[in-house]
């Protein structure tokens, strides 16, 4: 599916308010960010968690409960009600917008009962590796949903449907993940641990109909009540790779949509992405997480790191058409699992980088674009609290340069360590052209063609205040301050 020139927007960040507001602050919102230049909204997980009306939603519970239930101690989710969130969806899109639901197929948690089942325990840092013998474990499998009664679905969930959990109720404990009887670990998922299939709570049994048939109903039924544009399919590293490419086909198929799909898989080596798009036949965009590592590294190493590098090795060099280019996300955020921060100084640079250049689908970050403010304790066991910079003016400012000047062809300037630009030489319907340069280290300049000739530039970043013109040839000096980016733009 071509997302040309398209912006997607991460509609939320791991400490949003727990007041049940996002639902209706979306549909507020909506008209607003489509002129800013955001045409789709990836949204929250919008299903029970185990942490009922606080849970993020990776704590999956019940797929068919979006906050119309008492389970799990409230009706609504972190977010709000069911009714919320569809109305959400229809403003959105009315306004313009394409909606992406965010799906957890890789796990269940806060399971009703409990079951015995034969079991052994693996190393949980080496999945290829026992622990101990096969024994009786007491397990947190069966999911009744008592809350819900059936409506939607009347499958209740054993301990037959999942491969391995990680809790036995009879050695609370062991640390270990336990393989089910008759269970295997799956194939094509990430070589990390030796297997990565298992990463938390009860996991799924991919293997099993029952279990890929219910996946399937609930994907005609999220299609049915929802009518969303898309899906994020979170930890795809821990699932057999060709689930993915089955079920998308189905309800592809059902909904008779190009429904759109990209796929979180965190890794930085960029072999291991390019293997997923390879299984699923280029069926899934993925987040390119080895450029935000890079984007990571620079902004740590400031002018040591050789900016000539900085899509080296990442999957927008090597997949394009597939990458969705992102800076930050909830998982990367400072005391989150993934934390991994690029600093704010480096965030204009990279913000630059991702929705000023002709390939890939950039990804704007909730808390880079409204800033946020919280509190939690990191892994050290100390509280921090944190507060993250808005960077909303500059961003709106490349939205529009987006819309209106990045178009035809790119020139590449990636010629000194510190700093570099390219420019876009636009085309019939987008004249006018755009030069783009940053620099890690101290001030700085580059001489670029934009390709109209005798005409003044200025930088919308105000950075640089005085103009600049071209040449009978259309090159000119663009210039930028030390550890920024500057956007020049042709003046009307």
């Amino acid at each position: 599916m071509s997302q040309a020139n398209g912006v997607m927007m991460q509609y939320f960040h791991w400490y949003v308010p727990e007041d049940g507001s996002l639902w209706n602050q979306v549909a507020q919102k909506a008209e607003e960010l489509v002129k800013a230049g955001i045409t789709s909204l990836w949204l929250p997980p919008a299903y029970k968690g185990t942490g009922g009306g606080m849970d993020v939603g990776y704590g999956v519970y019940d797929l068919f409960d979006l906050g119309e239930f008492e389970q799990k101690g409230s009706v609504r989710t972190k977010y709000g009600t069911k009714e919320e969130y569809v109305r959400a969806i229809q403003v959105a899109q009315t306004a313009g917008m394409r909606l992406y639901a965010d799906v957890v197929f890789n796990h269940k948690l806060g399971a009703d009962e409990t079951e015995e089942v034969e079991a052994t325990p693996f190393d949980v840092d080496d999945r290829t590796r026992t622990v101990g013998g096969y024994q009786m474990i007491k397990a947190w499998t069966h999911f009744t949903f008592p809350g819900r009664s059936g409506k939607y679905s009347n499958m209740e969930w054993h301990w037959w449907h999942f491969d391995a959990i990680d809790f036995n109720v009879y050695n609370e404990g062991e640390s270990a993940v336990y393989l089910l009887k008759g269970k295997s670990f799956d194939d094509n998922v990430d070589l990390e641990k030796g297997n990565f299939d298992y990463l938390m709570g009860c996991d799924l049994d991919m293997s099993n109909p029952e279990v890929v048939n219910e996946l399937k109903k609930w994907g005609e039924w999220c299609n049915d009540t929802t009518h969303v544009d898309g899906f994020r399919f979170d930890a795809v590293k821990h699932v057999s790779a060709e689930f993915f490419q089955e079920w998308l086909e189905h309800v592809r198929n059902y909904a008779k949509r190009d429904l759109f799909a990209v796929g979180e898989y965190w890794s930085y080596e960029v072999d291991a992405l390019t293997n997923f798009i390879d299984v699923t036949e280029g069926k899934v965009h993925l987040f390119d997480a080895p450029l935000h590592y890079n984007f990571q590294a620079a902004s740590q190493a400031g002018d040591r790191y050789d900016m000539r590098q900085i899509f080296d090795n990442t999957l927008v060099q090597q997949q394009p058409t597939l990458a969705v280019t992102l800076v930050e996300n909830h998982d990367s955020q400072p005391l989150q699992s993934l934390e991994s921060i690029v600093e704010a100084w480096f965030k204009p640079l990279a913000y630059a980088l991702i929705l000023l250049r002709e390939a890939g689908y950039p990804c704007v970050f909730y808390a880079d674009y409204y800033g946020a403010h919280y509190t939690d304790q990191g892994k050290d066991g100390n509280d921090y609290e944190i507060w993250m910079d808005s960077h909303q003016w500059l961003i709106d400012k490349f939205l529009d340069a987006r819309q209106t000047y990045a178009y035809g062809q790119q020139n590449d300037y990636f010629d000194h360590p510190n700093t570099i630009g390219w420019t876009r030489l636009g085309d019939s319907e987008h004249p006018g052209g755009m030069a783009v340069v940053m620099s890690n280290g101290g001030d700085g300049w580059k001489w670029m063609e934009v390709g109209y000739p005798n005409c003044v530039y200025i930088d919308i970043t105000e950075k640089i205040k005085e103009s600049t013109t071209t040449n009978d040839d259309g090159w000119a000096e663009f210039r930028t301050l030390g550890g920024s980016v500057s956007v020049w733009v042709q003046q009307c």
